[in-house]
Parts: structure tokens; C-alpha cells; sequence
């Protein structure tokens, strides 16, 4: 029997107390999903030396087969996120976790450049739709004055996935011989294990919206999920954004694509390549490299979460979009000039920026959009920063091959995060700022957990 339907006027902004809960119940599980797929996605930066000694992968290959995967991704993130929206996150999240959990671990296989290639694609694939997928999923929870938090937390799984992921993988690598496989190998199949076994519990626990939620009461789970969606509904009218086709006409949300294109070139591109360019900084074992590793993305998980805080402190996302992007291009110009230790704390700076305009950007995407539209528009959002993600590392490692060094490719990076603030700056500060939606009175009540 269908659930009776609240009048507008009668819908009252969730509690603390209620949105307290959907915080503790939601976001760690989401988040712990993002280390793995985090992990699984860029774990193959610790073996790049390896492979290249062990297979015969060159520098431009790993570039190239590091960069297929986004290409993959891409290509299916939006036919993906129309399919989460109509079978709900539950199923479809499993179904992506099974699929690239076990063909993480099938990279234990790779031979040649060729089956590295085919594996990268296949990953990719399987993967499409993740990211955006639980970003959408965000969408049907939690009101605007509480999206961008929720969004930083689950980013925090990428951070987390490299400042312990890295020193595992190290750790993993040091096998090399144990039953007859390179440690490379067993970092692969260790590494994807624990997301096929979670699926399961996904598949278990989460809910797809508030009104399936065993652990909310009928009245507080209907009341929030019609509280939120009148919210996004005034926000897609506010816009004019009532389809796929005027999302893609409104200046802002391009805006918001290129920039989000620009970021994500430098972060993969750096994710991919920062073990090797510590490789080549001194004599280091593999696990001191992981830890050397995880030292930017220590910085990356502390930047994101103070640039959410202040920027809803101080109603300022425009700022602080410009001001991260800003630090990105200084540190990338620091690594590429300096030294390898004063290199290192430019790599620092860039990670303290490099996380914190993406939660900011999206919060902006999905205030201007709704329903099925919210879907399509922020897999077309990712679908773009995916391009960076496979233009990223195939610059670097074509620079590395063509130069000999990647001080050539940090430059690169840093010129593009440079053209990132110049469209930062083109952000008005209604989209990057206050809520642009019409509301009354009881839309504004704080519903901060």
C-alpha cells in the first residue's frame, strides 16, 4: 500500500537527533566502500616500477593503461547512474562492487601491455557509476545545509584508501617469491579481496532510501524524504533545470565540469606517479615509499574537511573553490622547481588543496538539479573529470618517456590548475554560495547533526 503523501506545509525540517543518526548509520559504511575503490583503482602507482621490470611495461604504456580505465569509466558513468535511479543503490552497488572487486584481483594476471590494457578497460567498466551513483544517493538523504558534509566525509575514503593503502601495498610487495608470485602479484589479489566480501554486506544493510530504513521510525523516515526532495524540487525550479537538456544549457554546471576536468588531471596524475618519483628521490624499500606516499594525502584529508567547515562557516564555496585551486597550482610549481625534500613539501601543499573544491562543486550541481536529472547531471559532472583522470597520467607519462624527468609534466599540471581558478573565479557566488532556491521559513532550520 502506498504511503500517504505530506502536504508541503506540513513538512518540518529533520532533527539533529535524526540526522545524527543517518550520519552514523550511512557514512561509514559509504566511506570504507570509497577506500576500496580508491585502493583498487590506484594501487597499480606501487607497482609501476615492477611491472616495468617484470612484464615489460614502459612508462608511456603504464601512463596510457593507467589513463584507459577513466576512459572505460566514462563512457558508462551516465547510462550507470540512470540505471542506480531506477533499481535503486542497494543492488546496483553490489553489482559494482562484485564486478571490480574480482577483476582487481585478475590484474595478479596481467602478462604484457596488452592485458594490461584489456584488465584497465575492464575495471573501468565495472566501476562506472560508483562515484556519482553514491553521490546521488546522498541526494534522497540529506537536506542542502547538510550535502556538502556528508559528500567531504564520504570523500574522505580517497585520502584514507592512499595513507593506508600505500604503506599496505608497500608492505604487500616486499612478498615477491612467497608461493611463486611477484609481491606486485599479491598486492592485487589481497587488495581486491575485502571489496568482494563486502558486497555482500552492502548488499545486506543499505538502504536506498529513508523510507527503507529498518533503523528510522515510518513518520521521521517519510517526513525526511519528503523534506528533501521539495528541497531539491525548488532548487531544479529555481534553476530552470528541469531535464537533462537545461542542465546542460546552465552556464554554471559547465563551468563546474571544466573546473572539476582541470582538478582531477592533476590529482590522478600525481596519485599515479608519486611512488615513482619517490622511487627515484633516494634508496627507499617499498613500504618507506607507501609512507612517503601517504604523507600529501594526510594533508588532502585534513584540507577537505576544513574547507567544508569554513566554507559553511562563512557562506563562501566560491573562495574556497578559487583558493584550493590556487594552492594546487603553488605546489605543483614548488615540486616541479625544487629539490626533492623542499619537491616533497610542494607535493604537501598540493595535497592539502587538491580534495577540497570537489565536495563544494558537487553541492553546487545537485542544488541546481533534481530526481532523475540529479542522476544524469553529476554522472555528466564525473564523466568529464574521468577525462582528466585518463589526460592526467598519459601527460605525465609521456613526458617522463619524451623528457626523461616529470618535472615537465608537473608543469603541465600546475598551468591547467591555473586555468582551474580562472574558472573558479567565473562561479557566481549565488551558485557558489548561498542556497539560490526560493524557500520559506521552515527550509531554513538547521538540521546540522
Amino acid at each position: 500500500m502506498q504511503a500517504p503523501q505530506v502536504s508541503p506545509q506540513a513538512i518540518e525540517a529533520p532533527s539533529r537527533e535524526t540526522m545524527r543518526r543517518v550520519f552514523i548509520k550511512l557514512l561509514p559504511l559509504l566511506c570504507i566502500v570509497y577506500v576500496l575503490c580508491f585502493l583498487d583503482r590506484t594501487n597499480i602507482g606501487m607497482a609501476k616500477e615492477r611491472l616495468e621490470l617484470d612484464v615489460g611495461i614502459s612508462a608511456a604504456a603504464y601512463g596510457l593503461g593507467a589513463g584507459l580505465f577513466f576512459l572505460a569509466y566514462a563512457s558508462l558513468e551516465i547510462p550507470s547512474n540512470l540505471i542506480i535511479h531506477k533499481v535503486g543503490a542497494r543492488a546496483w552497488i553490489t553489482r559494482i562492487m562484485l564486478t571490480w572487486g574480482l577483476i582487481s584481483m585478475g590484474m595478479a594476471f596481467v602478462q604484457g601491455e596488452l592485458s594490461f590494457y584489456i584488465l584497465r578497460i575492464l575495471l573501468g567498466a565495472a566501476e562506472a557509476g560508483l562515484y556519482p551513483g553514491i553521490l546521488y544517493f546522498l541526494t534522497l538523504w540529506f537536506p542542502h545545509q547538510d550535502r556538502a558534509r556528508a559528500q567531504a566525509l564520504f570523500l574522505l575514503g580517497a585520502p584514507i584508501a592512499v595513507i593506508f593503502g600505500a604503506p599496505l601495498s608497500g608492505a604487500l610487495m616486499q612478498m615477491d617469491g612467497v608461493g611463486g608470485l611477484h609481491g606486485w602479484q599479491w598486492m592485487f589479489l589481497i587488495e581486491g579481496l575485502p571489496t568482494v566480501l563486502l558486497a555482500f554486506y552492502v548488499w545486506k544493510v543499505l538502504p536506498d532510501r529513508p523510507t527503507k530504513a529498518k533503523w528510522l521510525d515510518p513518520q521521521t523516515a517519510r517526513s525526511l524524504e519528503d523534506f528533501v526532495a521539495r528541497q531539491n524540487e525548488e532548487g531544479a525550479s529555481s534553476s530552470g533545470n528541469h531535464n537533462f537538456k537545461a542542465a546542460l544549457k546552465d552556464r554554471q554546471i559547465l563551468i563546474v565540469a571544466a573546473l572539476y576536468f582541470t582538478n582531477q588531471i592533476s590529482l590522478y596524475a600525481v596519485a599515479y606517479f608519486l611512488p615513482s618519483i619517490m622511487a627515484k628521490a633516494g634508496d627507499f624499500t617499498s613500504f618507506q615509499i607507501g609512507l612517503l606516499v601517504s604523507v600529501p594525502w594526510i594533508f588532502a584529508a585534513a584540507g577537505m574537511l576544513l574547507v567544508a567547515r569554513w566554507a559553511k562557516q562563512h557562506n563562501s564555496d566560491r573562495l574556497w573553490i578559487i583558493t584550493a585551486t590556487l594552492g594546487m597550482a603553488i605546489g605543483l610549481s614548488v615540486a616541479a622547481a625544487g629539490p626533492p625534500w623542499i619537491a616533497f613539501a610542494g607535493f604537501c601543499l598540493m595535497g592539502l588543496c587538491m580534495l577540497a573544491p570537489q565536495p563544494l562543486l558537487f553541492t553546487h550541481v545537485s542544488k541546481r538539479l533534481s530526481g532523475v536529472t540529479v542522476a544524469a547531471g553529476l554522472a555528466f559532472i564525473n564523466t568529464l573529470g574521468l577525462l582528466g583522470g585518463f589526460f592526467g597520467p598519459n601527460a605525465m607519462g609521456l613526458a617522463e618517456q619524451t623528457t626523461g624527468a616529470t618535472t615537465a609534466g608537473l608543469w603541465l599540471l600546475a598551468g591547467l590548475c591555473v586555468v582551474g581558478v580562472v574558472l573558479g573565479a567565473l562561479l557566481t557566488k549565488s551558485s557558489a554560495g548561498k542556497d539560490e532556491f526560493r524557500t520559506d521559513p521552515q527550509l531554513q532550520k538547521d538540521a546540522r547533526p
